[in-house]
């Protein structure tokens, strides 16, 4: 029977599926052949299809009366032993970068933080912009984070576990910090706050290169980034200082998520490439990263954020389904690097 699964293949890690493991709990009874398909995410997008080539597949088989396929996820971490990670109860951190502010990165985090949840994932926010918290309005959480003994437990809204300066300021105060107040906040956040169990912690960062990105780039092993910015060429060239320190930082690049990509009028439909088209895409493949896709300009992403309820909490949004898709590309290439370390044979060099 393992035979014949080898024809399904899993799209993303380009391999089959008894060579990735994924067959689990296989049992027969009366010509009936059950098993288990464990992906390595609850968002992939072909969970459908590869059910449906196992269960013809297997069906093909002499003797087979009936095939009973299931479907579910285990979303792998980084390779390697957990209890020299600062946060070793969290699989992936994955931090959302700009180079320049004004691009919609936090909403955009947002809204990947809640399309991620909608698939089954356990997730958690990570509001590092500091200077400029905005995770908290735009999740409409309001309860404080609670600190115990233990450590601090994280205010949740919506599934997700949050933490953000913004819960402990004023609307009206403002941060004055240097390097180092900046870096110890962002080593109490990793370090002392009561995370548990999560799949991805999305970590908001502030835009630019500065001693943020550089604190949790040094603190922490990083699944990878993910940098945001609209398609003109001036905001594009900023976001290539973003990738580039990742590079240097030995920060794996995700991918680069092209938002405010364009405006569909409500009233005729027509469409409006107000900071043009296609910049984000062109850049990704100058520079040989994955484009994760793009989000459109659009009013109801405003209001919806203005009004503490992300986009992606209205399933039947055209909008909401542009997250959900770029969710989906996202978590593809979280597997695909935890899958190729994870497969990835260690040479030994003997003298």
């Amino acid at each position: 029977m393992l035979d014949a699964l080898r024809v399904v293949t899993d799209p993303d890690l380009g391999r089959d599926i008894v060579s990735l493991g994924f067959v689990k709990d296989i049992r027969v009874s009366d010509g009936t052949v059950g098993f288990t398909i464990e992906l390595t995410t609850p968002a992939c997008p072909e969970r459908d299809r590869m059910r449906t080539l196992a269960r013809e597949a297997v069906a093909a088989l002499p003797g087979v009366g009936g095939v009973d396929v299931t479907m579910t996820a285990r979303v792998r971490g980084s390779p390697g032993p957990t209890k020299e990670r600062l946060i070793p109860s969290v699989k992936n951190v994955i931090p959302v970068a700009s180079g320049k502010g004004g691009v919609g990165k936090s909403t955009v985090s947002a809204n990947l933080a809640l399309a991620l949840a909608a698939t089954g994932a356990r997730v958690g926010i990570m509001d590092a912009d500091v200077y400029g918290p905005t995770i908290p309005t735009l999740m409409n959480a309001h309860k404080l984070p609670k600190p115990t003994v233990e450590g601090t437990v994280p205010a949740e809204q919506y599934g997700i576990k949050i933490i953000s300066m913004g819960f402990f300021l004023r609307e009206d105060d403002a941060i004055i910090w240097r390097g180092p107040m900046l870096h110890k906040t962002v080593q109490h956040f990793l370090g002392n706050v009561l995370w548990g169990d999560l799949d991805y912690l999305i970590v908001d960062l502030p835009p630019g290169t500065g001693d943020v990105q550089l604190t949790l780039c040094q603190a922490i092993p990083l699944t990878g980034a993910a940098v945001v910015s609209t398609p003109q060429d001036v905001a594009l060239k900023v976001a290539q200082k973003a990738i580039a320190m990742f590079t240097q930082l030995n920060t794996p690049v995700l991918g680069i998520i092209e938002n405010m990509a364009s405006y569909v009028c409500p009233h005729c439909g027509a469409r409006d490439d107000v900071f043009g088209a296609g910049g984000a895409r062109r850049a990704a493949d100058r520079l040989g990263v994955p484009f994760l896709g793009e989000i459109p300009l659009a009013t109801e992403i405003r209001t919806s954020s203005d009004a503490g309820r992300p986009i992606v909490l209205d399933p039947t949004s055209p909008f909401a389904q542009a997250y959900l898709r770029v969710a989906e590309k996202l978590a593809a290439q979280v597997s695909i690097r935890n899958m190729q370390r994870e497969l990835t044979p260690l040479v030994q060099i003997t003298f």
